[in-house]
């Protein structure tokens, strides 16, 4: 028997961004659903409006680090920056650090992040809408 899958829309406006994160963890990882196993695989959400979501003080504050390994290889990047150039690596981030550290973090590929307010992504069906 063929699981449906379920697609859930996600309008980011004026959201906060770790309530956002931690429903999408959720339903990324199936727990939402009545007949949750580890093995089943989750739901597949689409969010819109990723360059409006709401950061509060972290916005100023916060920054995100990487390093190559190399000497002199560290990367330092503002949020205020990374909303303008890049919103969707914030939420996949933030989606990221909800996840499970096992392998429910390769669910993560069910989670596709748009910065306007349209999709691009064909032949979606059972769609649920949050606002």
């Amino acid at each position: 028997m063929k699981k449906k899958i379920n697609w859930y829309i996600f309008n980011a406006f004026n959201k906060t961004l770790g309530r956002l994160a931690s429903v999408i963890a959720c339903i990324i990882i199936g727990k939402h659903q009545i007949n949750f196993s580890p093995q089943s695989c989750g739901d597949k959400v689409i969010i819109i409006n990723a360059k409006h979501i709401l950061l509060g003080s972290k916005t100023n504050n916060k920054t995100y680090i990487s390093y190559s390994g190399y000497p002199g290889g560290k990367k330092v990047k503002k949020v205020s920056e990374l909303i303008k150039k890049r919103p969707e690596f914030i939420i996949r981030k933030a989606v990221l650090g909800m996840l499970p550290k096992n392998s429910f973090k390769k669910k993560i590929k069910n989670l596709y992040i748009f910065p306007n307010n349209r999709h691009n992504i064909k032949n979606v069906s059972n769609v649920k809408y949050f606002s």
